[in-house]
Formats: C-alpha cells, structure tokens, sequence
C-alpha cells in the first residue's frame, strides 16, 4: 500500500521494522537471471535516539525502504466489489466498510486489495480484501521514520509479505497455502499467480504452541487441523477454479511437531520452507533457524513488485 510514496533509489526494497528497543532490517534484488537476492539481513539493539545512527552506519540512505504495520494496527475486510470505475474504488469502498470499522470513517486510510476474478466469466460476485488503518497510527509510522532520516516510500501489511513468499513455491499454475506461526497469532494464506486469494489468522501463536506439551499440544494440533480443514473446505466451494497443490509450514522458532501433525491429519501435502532454496543470501546474511523465524515477513515484504497503487 502506497501511502507515502518518494523518489526511487537503489533497485529493490529495504524492509524495516522498528520498535523502542530494536531495528529489524533486510533488502533484496532481483539478479539478472530473475532470483531474489538478499544483500542485508540482521537486526540490531538501539535505544529511542538510535535508529538515526543505526540507520547512518548501514547507509539506509540509498534505499527505498518499506515497513509493515503490527496486525493489531489495521484491520482486513472481506467485501463485495463496488460496481464503479477504478478510480472511485477507494471512495465506494470506504462507505461500504463504514459500520464494519471501531472507528469513525473520517479518522481512516483504506485501501485495497484485489482478489482475481474466476477466469472462466462464471457469475459469481466478485470480492476484494479492505484494509483499514486508523490516520494518527499511518501518521505515527511516517512520523518514527522521518524522526530517523530513513527514507520510507510504503507502508505494508503481513498478509502480503506472506503472499509474496507463498508466490516463490507456486507450480504449474496450481495455488500454495501457506501457514505461519508468529510469537501470538498464526496466519493462513493462499496464493496463485503471485495474488493473494485468501487470508485468515488463527488465534495459536508459537508462544502458545512451543509452550504446551502432552494433551495440552494435542489439543492445539487439533484446533489447527480444525480451522485448516473448515478454512481449505470454504475456499475450494468459493473458488473451484485454484486448485491448491500444497501447504508450506513457514519457519519455526523450534521444534514443536507441528510439521508431522499436519502431514498426518491432512489430505495436502505438506512442505517445510526453506528459505536458502528460494532466496539466494549474500555472505554474512545468512540465517539460523530463528533468524528464519524472526524475518519471515519482514524478507517476504522485501520481494515487493508492485510500483504504483492498484
């Protein structure tokens, strides 16, 4: 999403996540054969007055940098397509998501997120994802990085820096979905075509998972099967023209045995994301297993190829 949009730099994105304790940071380039290419990757301890120098010392400047924000900062709206020009899309999908907000309308950026028609013509309605961020929190996000000199040109989310990582394991025209744990909320989400045609979040994180054990696991193994199984279901009668060929477990922090589970309780085949088989990373990026973990979104918002706002 484009909500601040500056002049073009180095080729590529520079990813950047910020908190008051630490800069999370990657970048990556298409190489002439078309691969992705990661040329930094690492995070660093800084305090409030730090991410200038942190910023400085690494030479940001050069870069056009994105970030995401939190999931607990926006909101992610299934709706109808209005019936309107492209050019009034925003403004009819503001109205339409007016009483499905917990804020008022005029304190809102949304944009939007297209969802591929069938391409057969078949009359079905057609959908679009809404996102729904409150002002003072975009405001705040450009206001951090200024703060720094960073030079932030977009503002994302991590249901598309997911999208862009499930792209990397689509074959043959066919859909992945692909099923991350993050430290509180787990996140569904299925690709074709480098479009993103579904996305859910599970309330089981890794913090939940990695801490269970015994019964207590099973149960949470269960739940996730549960929602997987109802979340595939749905979209197979919703959308009969992507056929899924797989699901990808992303990064684990540990390992909890989620992977056998799944492979166990589900009709998909079930594969485990390695990133060094899809990214080629530049000496002294490489990553452990929780370095994987930890910069999953934030190297999946480094792949971004759109230029312009849809």
């Amino acid at each position: 999403m484009n909500w601040l949009s500056r002049t073009r730099r180095e080729p590529g994105w520079l990813a950047v996540s910020l908190s008051q304790t630490a800069i999370g940071y990657a970048h990556a380039r298409r190489t002439g054969e078309g691969a992705w290419c990661v040329s930094l990757c690492g995070s660093r301890a800084v305090g409030p007055q730090g991410l200038e120098q942190v910023g400085r010392a690494l030479n940001f400047g050069r870069f056009q940098c994105t970030t995401m924000l939190d999931p607990g900062e926006y909101q992610m709206l299934l709706v109808e397509a209005p019936n309107v020009p492209l050019t009034e899309l925003k403004a009819a999908v503001r109205w339409k998501v007016k009483d499905m907000i917990d804020f008022h309308l005029d304190d809102a950026t949304i944009d939007v997120l297209d969802i591929p028609e069938d391409p057969s013509g078949a009359n079905r309605a057609h959908s679009i994802y809404a996102i729904a961020v409150k002002n003072e929190v975009v405001q705040a996000c450009i206001k951090r990085f200024e703060d720094a000199h960073l030079p932030l040109a977009v503002i994302d989310i991590v249901e598309t820096a997911q999208r862009n990582l499930g792209s990397l394991y689509e074959t043959e025209e066919r859909g992945v979905a692909m099923l991350y744990f993050a430290e509180e909320y787990g996140l569904l989400t299925i690709t074709r075509g480098g479009e993103l045609y579904l996305s859910r979040r599970l309330e089981i994180g890794a913090r939940q998972i990695l801490g269970a054990d015994g019964e207590q696991r099973d149960d949470l193994f269960n739940r996730i099967v549960l929602e997987l199984q109802r979340t595939l279901d749905h979209f197979d009668r919703q959308f009969r023209y992507v056929s899924i060929a797989k699901l990808m477990l992303g990064p684990e922090r540990a390992e909890s045995g989620i992977e056998a589970f799944l492979r166990s309780n589900l009709d998909l085949p079930v594969e485990v994301v390695r990133l060094p088989e899809v990214l080629r990373f530049e000496a002294g990026t490489e990553l452990d297993r929780e370095g994987e973990w930890r910069m999953f979104h934030l190297l999946g918002a480094t792949l971004r190829t759109e230029s312009k706002v849809a």
